[in-house]
């Protein structure tokens, strides 16, 4: 078999097939952030906590780690997906109210998301 890596990339027998390294997110996202504070149970069945390190995301599968760069700031936090959402067009993410508070986060808030594992 003729491998033959050329930056992050791997062509296997004429097909190209792309590789994630340790220091490349799997994946990326930017966009509006939202926060929210209220709600019994997640969509995962957990009940919920508005001080706890998680958030809702439409896609991402429950138990995804993700860093959140508040882009006006600097400031980072890693949360969980524990719930969908957000509902509203143009957001990508909704933080518990904890996470939110360490982003420095009032309203809303352009952000930069990746995916740790």
């Amino acid at each position: 078999m003729n491998i033959k890596p050329v930056r992050g990339i791997v062509a296997i027998m004429g097909t190209v097939v792309t590789l994630a390294s340790a220091s490349q997110p799997a994946m990326a996202q930017s966009g509006a952030a939202s926060w929210y504070g209220s709600g019994r149970k997640t969509a995962n069945g957990e009940r919920f906590n508005p001080n706890g390190m998680t958030a809702a995301h439409r896609s991402l599968p429950f138990g995804t780690r993700v860093r959140v760069e508040n882009k006006r700031n600097g400031r980072s936090v890693v949360v969980r997906i524990n719930d969908r959402g957000p509902f509203v067009r143009g957001r990508i993410i909704d933080l518990a109210k904890g996470p939110a508070r360490a982003l420095g986060m009032g309203g809303t808030t352009y952000v930069a998301l990746s995916v740790l594992n």
